[in-house]
């Protein structure tokens, strides 16, 4: 036997059509984001794919002098002609890959080749940063002018990407010079040959010369070097380009 009104069920309203495709909405986004966190850290975490066959950054047939100093930075190269002027030298892309800065590092200071001694920037002055996949890179610095080359450009090896100046923290013209790993700097191969730069706790030069090497099927003209190296016991200290 029931005693009272009978007790009414409340009946649940639909939701909305609005309702719903914001739901759906926002469950696409939120998979949107882990989906793209777990790509970050993919993309972090993955090992550096094997070292690309770096050439000479310079023409072909030329000798450089590639050198460090004490307070330079470890791996960091400076490259210097052994002949001639090396203001507007064409500096050249290493390996193929894709530009990803193309501009100014710091500032670019008054030292050109009509007023060679004029007051010097700080930083890398002009300079270019190029990813060649597998998680290298290369950085050239201290360019003459705004570089050749544009970010998102794909560029091919021994392209010219700029000209040797002294823009930036620079106390000659020269082209520095480095190679990154996973966005850690390691030590410069040219060729699969290392050039002995691994720190700067003493003055050290390698000297080396790109030699011509013509593929018979392509007909494409590439650089191979051959090398010397020597401790500089002299005073290098005119040559020092300056820690940028």
């Amino acid at each position: 036997m029931t005693t009272g009104p009978p007790t009414r069920r409340r009946s649940r309203r639909p939701r909305s059509r609005t309702t719903r495709i914001l739901l759906i909405l926002t469950a696409v986004a939120s998979a949107g984001v882990v989906l793209a966190a777990a790509v970050v850290v993919w993309l972090l975490l993955r090992p550096p794919g094997p070292r690309p066959l770096f050439q000479l950054p310079v023409a072909c047939g030329e000798t450089w002098q590639l050198g460090t100093y004490p307070g330079h930075d470890d791996y960091d190269v400076d490259l210097f002609p052994t002949e001639g002027e090396a203001w507007g030298r064409p500096v050249l892309a290493s390996y193929a890959g894709r530009v990803t800065v193309a501009g100014i590092n710091g500032s670019l200071g008054g030292r050109t080749p009509e007023n060679p001694d004029g007051p010097r920037g700080r930083g890398g002055g002009y300079w270019v940063k190029i990813d060649h996949g597998g998680k290298w890179e290369t950085q050239y610095l201290h360019l003459l002018e705004p570089p050749m080359v544009s970010v998102g450009q794909r560029v091919e090896q021994g392209q010219q990407i700029g000209r040797v100046g002294s823009t930036g923290n620079s106390g000659a013209p020269h082209l520095h010079y480095e190679q990154r790993r996973g966005w850690q700097k390691v030590e410069t191969y040219f060729d699969a040959e290392p050039s002995g730069i691994t720190h700067d706790d003493t003055e050290y030069t390698v000297t080396r010369t790109s030699v011509v090497l013509i593929r018979s099927f392509g007909f494409s003209r590439l650089c191979r070097c051959s090398y010397r190296f020597r401790h500089v016991a002299e005073n290098p200290s005119a040559r020092r380009g300056g820690k940028r």
